[in-house]
C-alpha cells in the first residue's frame, strides 16, 4: 500500500506535528480541520499524509497570531492569493514588532551603559570622547515654560513618533553654547528626546558626530554653573572650541531617592581651536 494512503491515529498525527491530540480534536469540533476518516466502530479519528501541509499552514498562521476567524475563512477558500494576503499582513506586523524590539534593545543597552558609567565614573574627571551622529526630537522651551507645559510637550512628541512609553527613549535638556560662553548657564532652550529607531528625518535636530567634552555633576541643579565653568576652562586649556548645544541627561533616576544623589551627564561638542593645527588630543580608552 502506498504510504501516502496510510492512515495515522490521532496520537501519531499529533506527535508527527509536535502538538497535543486535544488540539486536533478541538480543530475538528470547530470545523477548522477535519480528520481524513473516523472509525465507525469506535469513533477514533484518523489522518493521512496529504493533510500534513494543510495542518502545518494552520499551525503557522496560529503562531503568527492570525485570528481564528481569519484562519477559518481562509480554510473555506484556500488560494495562493488569499495566502499571500495573510502572509503580507503578518510580515508587516512582524516588521513593526522587530523595529520595536530593536528600539527596546538599544534602550536596554543605553541603561546598561549608564549603570556601567555609574559604577566606574570619577565625578571629578572631564574627558573628551568621540560620538557618532544621532538624530534628536526637540521641543523649544524658555525660562517661562512651566514644568507642566514641558511634560505636555514631551508627551505630544512621544505620541507623534509612536513611542509607547518614555522608557523607550533617553531624554534631557539643551543649552546653546553661545549662552554658556556668555556666562548664562540657565538658558535652557530645548528639551530633547533620543528615540532609538529614528533616522535622519525632516524636522529632527541632528547632533553631529565628533569630539565632545564629557563631564558629570552630582547633586542639585544649583551646582551646574560651576561645572560648566570647569568645562569651559578645560576647553581653553586644551585649545578646544565649544560649539552647538550642550546636552544634559540624568543617569541614575531609577536607582536614587534623593536629589543630592542625582547625577547629570553633560556633553558639549568641541572643535580644535585656531592654534590647534597638527595638535592631537588623546581620547580616553
Amino acid at each position: 500500500m502506498n504510504s501516502d494512503d496510510r492512515l495515522l491515529t490521532i496520537g501519531q498525527f499529533a506527535a508527527l506535528h509536535g502538538i497535543n491530540k486535544k488540539t486536533l480534536m478541538w480543530y475538528d469540533e470547530i470545523g477548522l480541520f477535519r480528520p481524513a476518516a473516523v472509525n465507525p466502530d469506535n469513533g477514533y479519528r484518523c489522518y493521512n499524509y496529504h493533510q500534513s501541509p494543510i495542518l502545518e499552514t494552520i499551525l503557522l498562521l496560529r503562531e503568527l497570531d492570525v485570528p481564528l476567524s481569519e484562519i477559518q475563512n481562509f480554510m473555506k477558500d484556500r488560494s495562493a492569493e488569499s495566502m499571500k494576503s495573510l502572509l503580507q499582513e503578518r510580515l508587516s506586523d512582524l516588521d513593526t514588532q522587530l523595529m520595536h524590539l530593536g528600539a527596546v534593545r538599544k534602550t536596554l543597552q543605553n541603561h546598561v551603559q549608564n549603570m556601567d558609567t555609574l559604577l566606574s565614573m570619577d565625578l571629578s574627571r572631564i574627558d573628551v570622547v568621540e560620538k557618532p551622529e544621532r538624530a534628536l526630537v526637540t521641543v523649544e522651551i524658555d525660562r517661562t515654560t512651566s514644568f507642566e507645559k514641558e511634560v505636555e510637550l514631551i508627551t505630544a512628541e512621544t505620541a507623534r513618533y509612536g513611542l509607547g512609553r518614555l522608557h523607550e527613549a533617553s531624554y534631557g535638556s539643551m543649552i546653546p553654547v553661545s549662552s554658556l560662553l556668555a556666562g548664562d548657564f540657565d538658558d535652557y532652550t530645548r528639551l530633547f528626546i533620543e528615540i532609538p529607531f529614528l533616522t535622519q528625518e525632516k524636522g529632527l535636530h541632528i547632533q553631529p558626530g565628533g569630539r565632545y567634552i564629557r563631564a558629570f555633576h552630582k547633586g542639585s541643579w544649583d551646582g551646574l554653573p560651576g561645572r560648566y565653568r570647569a568645562i569651559l576652562d578645560f576647553a581653553r586649556r586644551h585649545d578646544l572650541t565649544p560649539w552647538g548645544f550642550s546636552c544634559e541627561k540624568g543617569l541614575n533616576e531609577t536607582v536614587i531617592d534623593r536629589i543630592d544623589d542625582y547625577i547629570v551627564q553633560i556633553e558639549v561638542p568641541v572643535r580644535l581651536g585656531a592654534s590647534g593645527a597638527g595638535h592631537t588630543l588623546t581620547l580616553p580608552a
